[in-house]
């Protein structure tokens, strides 16, 4: 079981000042953040400091270019509204329906939808919504913070159920900084030339601690109202300073972040329809810098507790690979928009046509399965989270790794040439050359030609434009490389549980015996006893 909240000092974040200085009581804070209009409002007035093409952002819900990405954030919460059985959680902590996003895992259906809630916003948005790093986050620090405290006497834990008690009464979105910039990658963290390439510790008072360095391409931060803060890798006893995990206000003072480019993303500063292939709907990344970032100690979870850093991140990684069932999701949208420009072009019933689709399909409900089988085996760690399978999380991953670029290349395969040479909308609207368009790429005549234009642009958005980093090049490297998988799928092979098995039935061993010397395995597998 979950660990009850009794009684918690409520937090409400302001938009006109920094929520850094902002503790109300309960009875004034005001009314949570429910729907998406509300989450929106809630981004204004901020006065964040995002750069963005080498100028300052004034007002970042205002940008054409950002707007998309805020947009499909929103999406999280229309969701919620329309399903709360898929979008909320009942907490226990506040007793009350909050987004699913907010919610700590007490049983593996909880993770499991999870993963139904991601695959349907990756449907409705076809792109990041931005808010798994977060989820994923939480649950890993609430075991985390458990194990330091057991281990050292500290009060982490309580001070963590609090912050997330807080943000699920608020209903804020909790953005995850974990990547750093990381410098020269043969060396550590303390032995880089320039420290601050590892964020760390650059002073500790009596009131918390100061905190300099860099994050680097964080999904949603500029979009979310919290960060939590934690380390990247593996740390050594010498890099104490750099061991550290803090919540921190998107908006505190000291934190610039500088705006990340997107392939083809001006073409949502056109003002068109059509180009920008989907309009609403973006991701976001972005590079933080905290410039002596204050963070209080009732917000920190961890400070240099260096042998639990690989912890975090495993445990992290664990969540956050199997969330990646999400690509499922932006995969329908993607396999539906291929079948439908095999429509538009009269070609829907061609066998080599439906091949390429079945093929697709069987990729995209292949990375569904893994991740949501990782979910349905999960199991309760101590502090009473339930964690997924790591073996079929790092699965999953690895295949959202190959898989989407061969859906990716289908699809263009389908798509045809056009997808990447049609002129532009503004050709299409021409008085005089806007009939040629129409005449010369029609396609099926009751088909209009702006509709075939239409999911063309959205095949390139998905697969060479400003989705495609998402859908793409973050499915390569996010959460971890390639490799990260392969060395963690490695470590959990279980090559002499399988030997065991096949010299029993060679005759070479006996069988008695087998399932006890493999304690570990048979509780991942099939659920036996619990781990710790």
């Amino acid at each position: 079981m979950l660990q009850q909240d009794s009684s918690v000092c409520l937090f409400w974040h302001g938009t006109h000042r920094s929520a850094q200085t902002i503790f109300r009581s309960e009875t004034e804070v005001n009314s949570p953040i429910r729907s998406a209009d509300e989450y929106i409002a809630s981004l204004r007035g901020r006065k964040l400091r995002v750069f963005l093409f080498g100028e300052l952002v004034d007002e970042p819900v205002d940008h054409p270019l950002i707007r998309p990405s805020i947009n499909a954030v929103a999406e999280t919460y229309a969701l919620a509204l329309r399903n709360p059985e898929l979008g909320t959680a009942v907490s226990p902590y506040t007793g009350e329906r909050i987004n699913r996003f907010l919610h700590v895992a007490g049983s593996a259906q909880d993770l499991v939808l999870q993963n139904k809630m991601q695959r349907r916003l990756g449907q409705l948005t076809g792109t990041c919504f931005q808010r798994c790093v977060g989820m994923d986050a939480i649950n890993a620090l609430h075991s985390v913070t458990f194990d330091i405290d057991a281990a050292h006497g500290t009060g982490y834990h309580r001070r963590f159920i609090d912050f997330v008690t807080q943000m699920q009464r608020a209903g804020f979105v909790i953005g995850g900084a974990m990547t750093d910039a990381k410098g020269d990658r043969s060396k550590a963290p303390n032995e880089q030339a320039d420290p601050d390439v590892f964020v760390h510790v650059s002073r500790r008072t009596d009131g918390g601690v100061d905190s300099r360095g860099a994050k680097a391409h964080q999904t949603g931060c500029i979009n979310s109202h919290w960060l939590l803060v934690m380390p990247t890798m593996r740390l050594g006893p010498a890099d104490e300073d750099y061991a550290i995990v803090g919540a921190v206000p998107v908006d505190a003072p000291g934190i610039t972040s500088i705006y990340g480019r997107q392939s083809c993303d001006t073409r949502s500063m056109e003002g068109g329809e059509i180009d920008p292939g989907n309009r609403k709907f973006a991701g976001q990344e972005a590079m933080i810098i905290f410039d002596e970032v204050f963070i209080p100690w009732q917000r920190v979870f961890m400070d240099r507790e260096v042998e639990f850093a690989a912890t975090l991140v495993e445990r992290f990684t664990g969540y956050h690979r199997r969330s990646y069932v999400c690509k499922s999701g932006v995969g329908d949208v993607l396999i539906g928009a291929a079948a439908t420009i095999a429509d538009f072009n009269g070609v829907e019933k061609v066998s080599h046509v439906r091949d390429k689709l079945v093929e697709m399909t069987h990729l995209n409900e292949t990375i569904y399965a893994t991740g949501i089988a990782a979910s349905y085996q999960a199991v309760p760690l101590k502090s009473g989270v339930y964690i997924c399978d790591d073996m079929l999380a790092n699965v999953c991953k690895h295949h959202v790794t190959r898989f989407p670029y061969e859906i990716s290349r289908l699809a263009q395969d389908l798509a045809g040439g056009l997808m990447v040479t049609q002129p532009s909308e503004q050709d299409l609207n021409h008085p005089e050359i806007g009939a040629l368009m129409r005449k010369y790429l029609q396609g099926r005549a009751d088909i209009p030609v702006e509709d075939r234009l239409r999911i063309l642009r959205l095949l390139e958005n998905m697969t060479l434009g400003r989705n495609a980093v998402g859908y793409l090049t973050e499915s390569l490297h996010g959460a971890g490389s390639p490799q990260a998988q392969r060395i963690q799928i490695l470590r959990q092979m279980q090559l002499d549980f399988k030997k065991a098995l096949a010299k029993t039935l060679a005759g070479i061993d006996s069988a008695d015996g087998v399932a006890e010397q493999f304690v570990d395995y048979m509780a991942r597998v099939f659920n036996q006893p619990s781990r710790g």
